[in-house]
């Protein structure tokens, strides 16, 4: 089990590293709502996030002796290609000269959400998108094909709920253990993630991407 954690760290980073979801739930927190809100959105996370890795596997692709499938070989490559495309969506998006950066509409809106909505923005955030439904089919894939018990992969897959959520939940545990002064420290996180989504987002797609494509060449080629 150690080990298929260590080989499936990198997706979970890779899923954790989503700048969207976390200048959300700050913008959040600058609410009348921000502890219910913020709390929802958090708890939507994770529940999106354990539904989709435990849809893969339920699936259970696998192949024999351990070794991963040659379909979960060609999953891992469409993921990595998908990964590229986003990258290059990213780059041909970025501002240019001094435009500001450009976030989804729906963020406007933040101020009128519901709890309920909160909660449902957390699962579609991370469970729908495509980079983390992408990543997160590449690592229970892994999982699946590790031999694992079914104790075994539910542990991993908690794991990877756990280290993927991080910094949607780092926001929220620093508005309650701060209080007010939490202000000005997520403000500059805001500013900054705001700034730097796009290269942020592009330098992942591509370092992620490289990673699923070796995996997945690695295993149809063998």
């Amino acid at each position: 089990m150690g080990a298929t954690i260590g080989e499936i760290l990198g997706f979970a980073v890779g899923v954790a590293i989503s700048p969207v979801p976390v200048i959300a739930v700050i913008l959040m927190l600058f609410t009348n709502k921000a502890t219910a809100n913020s709390l929802s959105f958090l708890g939507g996370w994770i529940l999106g996030l354990a539904i989709a890795g435990g849809v893969v596997l339920a699936l259970g692709i696998e192949g024999s002796g351990g070794e991963e499938s040659t379909t979960s070989g060609w999953i891992k490559i469409a993921v990595a290609l998908m990964l590229f495309a986003l990258a290059w969506k990213q780059w041909s998006g970025r501002p240019r000269g001094d435009e500001d950066p450009e976030l989804p509409g729906w963020m406007a809106a933040i101020d009128s959400f519901t709890a309920v909505k909160a909660g449902g923005l957390g699962v579609v955030l991370s469970a729908v998108n495509p980079k983390n439904l992408g990543l997160t089919i590449v690592a229970m894939s892994t999982v699946s094909s590790a031999g694992l018990s079914t104790g075994q992969e539910i542990g991993t897959l908690a794991v990877f709920v756990a280290i993927s959520s991080v910094t949607v939940a780092a926001p929220v545990i620093i508005n309650v253990v701060m209080g007010s002064k939490a202000t000005a420290l997520l403000d500059s996180m805001k500013l900054w993630l705001t700034a730097n989504n796009n290269t942020v987002m592009m330098v992942l797609f591509i370092v992620i991407g490289a990673k699923v494509l070796g995996d997945g060449l690695a295993i149809v080629l063998a």
